[in-house]
């Protein structure tokens, strides 16, 4: 299906797509900066339209029955794998990641709504006991109502998974905004969703567009819980107005996680999974290692076997096989190479990288070498503000606890890496560390049995595993008296 074919209505509504009609948006391919597609923008009179559908259905579906709920999130992962082809070359388009990335994160997409699925009949309550004779407490886990999800444009699909399924299957519905940079994934799988699932009308909805959008939709009293994946700023925003009502919120903004290497590491295994986990998608994951604190006693080493890792990545067509595509947008591009001019004005060197590819293919687009940066120390910007493109500096540290002190000075606590076996220093960086996800000897990725939360300016609430998906529910108790 074509991008054309997709907008000829860009919101959708109450189980029909409509055409939005407010301001368009160029959606532009990053490796070619041709403009795909320029999708309306829903209206504040539109967005309050279908928070108004979206609270009138949020009885009938909360009244469904649970294994109702879950076979609809099931089938969201069917869905997705019969359209995989579909869909990756899609998300290639519109973010630029190479196409077994975007296979990836269908894969992560379909394993999610179908384990979420499985909470169908999990979603327990509790009896406890009561004070006075013949009488019964019962905690009822309900539905939230009414859930705003915006996502971010580096994970479209996986984005929308992660906070639609679990909403879902706990009995809420839910309201989608996309990120107006890369919206078209979203709403292919949605359209696909529609012809292929029996999505009850208004249970599920799409609407498109920028700031001003989201802000309709946050700022509305209809939402009761709004969840938010982006830029720390914007989070703060969504916060501030959702104080107005006491909105619940759920935030995941982003990180600045530091990457330890002791001298008792696995070098080999550090410099490739770092350069996993700093490379990958271009360096825009929220999770990236975006500095590295390596050890005096070995760091000669892993700075040079670092650079010849980065210099070994292949760039080119992402419909290709090859390890980085382009960064997202100009805008990206832009903030990239300003974080490196900004280094190296505050006195670091570049050991690899730095700018624009040379060679054909490369001319147009918005493209970035693998970058390494040395001669840092931990005050300068680069070591402290997030940069969310394929640059690494890297800095000498005399112990794990100069470490953990130079991890822990910073805004964010999204993640954070450890390389080492000495047991005793893993146990220590996992209490010390003040990060949501620690990964030890091993790169970032998160299962969705467990949980991905930040702590700090990284956001709060979270998601997945059983705490992600109670995140969706409210405790309400019932006093039975049978006197």
């Amino acid at each position: 299906m074509t991008a054309a074919a997709l907008l000829r209505e860009s919101s959708y509504v109450d189980g029909r797509w409509e055409l939005a009609t407010g301001t368009t948006i160029d959606v532009v391919n990053p490796a070619t900066e041709e403009v795909i597609a320029s999708p309306a923008s829903a209206t504040e009179a539109e967005v309050s339209h279908v928070l108004a559908v979206a609270a009138a259905a949020r009885r009938a579906w909360a009244r469904q029955a649970g294994g109702v709920r879950g076979n609809l999130v099931r089938g969201i992962g069917t869905v997705i794998r019969a359209n995989a082809d579909t869909l990756a070359a899609m998300l290639v388009q519109e973010v630029g990641k190479p196409l077994a990335a975007a296979r990836g994160e269908l894969e992560f997409a379909a394993n999610y709504a179908e384990f979420t699925a499985g909470w169908d009949r999990r979603l327990d309550g509790e009896l406890v006991q009561s004070d006075n004779p013949d009488e019964t407490i019962h905690l009822m886990r309900v539905p939230v109502g009414v859930v705003v999800a915006i996502t971010a444009w580096n994970f479209p699909v996986a984005l929308f998974v992660r906070k639609v399924a679990p909403a879902l299957v706990a009995g809420n519905t839910v309201v989608v905004k996309p990120s107006e940079i890369a919206p078209l994934s979203t709403l292919l799988l949605v359209r696909l969703l529609g012809e292929q699932l029996a999505l009850p009308p208004g249970v599920l909805n799409v609407v498109t567009g920028a700031g001003s959008t989201g802000r309709a939709l946050t700022t509305d009293p209809r939402a009761d819980m709004v969840t938010f994946t982006g830029h720390r700023d914007t989070g703060k925003q969504v916060m501030a107005d959702a104080s107005e009502r006491l909105t619940r919120v759920s935030l995941e903004l982003g990180g600045k996680a530091p990457a330890i290497v002791l001298g008792d590491a696995d070098l080999d295994s550090a410099v490739s999974a770092l350069a996993a986990a700093r490379f990958g998608n271009s360096g825009q994951i929220c999770t990236c290692a975006e500095r590295a604190l390596v050890h005096e006693s070995v760091f000669g080493e892993f700075v040079n076997r670092y650079t010849a890792a980065a210099r070994a990545l292949r760039l080119g067509d992402p419909m290709t096989d090859v390890d980085l595509g382009p960064v997202v947008s100009q805008a990206q591009y832009d903030k990239t190479l300003a974080a490196v001019a900004q280094a190296t004005g505050d006195g670091a060197t570049i050991a690899t990288g730095g700018g624009r590819p040379a060679g054909a293919g490369f001319e147009r687009g918005y493209w970035i070498e693998p970058t390494v940066v040395v001669n840092v120390n931990p005050s300068m910007d680069v070591m402290r503000e997030e940069v969310f493109g394929p640059v690494l500096p890297i800095a000498p540290v005399s112990s794990l606890e100069q470490a953990i002190e130079v991890a822990n000075d910073s805004r964010y606590g999204l993640s954070a890496f450890l390389f080492t076996n000495d047991y005793r220093a893993a146990m220590r960086a996992a209490n010390d560390l003040d990060f949501g996800e620690l990964y030890i000897n091993r790169a970032n990725g998160e299962q969705v049995q467990a949980h991905h939360a930040g702590h700090k300016e990284s956001g709060l609430g979270g998601e997945d595993g059983k705490h992600g998906v109670l995140r969706y529910t409210q405790i309400r108790s019932v006093y039975h008296n049978y006197a």
